[in-house]
């Protein structure tokens, strides 16, 4: 397994689009490892394809509580087919907007169809955490960060944070 360096908002590939995968195959497969090692590395609970570099949709997330031993999901082409019309406010952080965080608001529970590391289609109910999580990470799949949920006040201030941070 390899750690992979995380790409940092503004980066535009963070705004693209990824595409789904035919199957997990091997590729795939050694990709979500890759992805889960770079998320503990990083002390993320959440990773996305294209945060590094990849415009694939595949997300890892892994929300145990720290006297928990490490549950990594592994998900490729995840796809929300069910979300509560209750909400939820949580503050979320992103390992490509460092040291940055805002509350958003998102449905407080979704249920997920995906393919998972041996190619067996799924589907997960989540709620809390995990549901934010998750939804947080397919957002990156389609191009959207978390601050794109701000006003544009809050956006661009996050955003010259960041920048000054990678200048320094």
């Amino acid at each position: 397994m390899a750690v992979l360096d995380i790409l940092v908002a503004p980066h535009p590939v963070l705004k693209q689009k990824a595409k789904p995968v035919d199957k997990v195959d091997a590729r795939i497969a050694k990709l979500m490892d890759d992805m889960v090692e770079t998320m503990y590395a990083a002390k993320g609970i959440g990773l996305a394809a294209p945060q590094i570099g990849i415009l694939e949709r595949v997300i890892v997330v892994d929300v145990h509580d720290k006297d928990e031993k490490p549950n990594p999901i592994r998900l490729a082409n995840p796809e929300i087919v069910w979300k509560s019309d209750e909400t939820s406010v949580c503050e979320e952080g992103c390992l490509s907007v460092p040291e940055q965080y805002a509350e958003v608001t998102r449905p407080a529970s979704v249920r997920v169809r995906y393919l998972d590391e041996t190619n067996e289609t799924r589907e997960i109910e989540a709620d809390g955490m995990l549901a934010t999580c998750i939804q947080h990470e397919i957002d990156h799949l389609n191009g959207v960060l978390f601050v794109d949920y701000l006003s544009m006040l809050k956006r661009n201030m996050i955003l010259r944070k960041v920048q000054k941070m990678q200048r320094a």
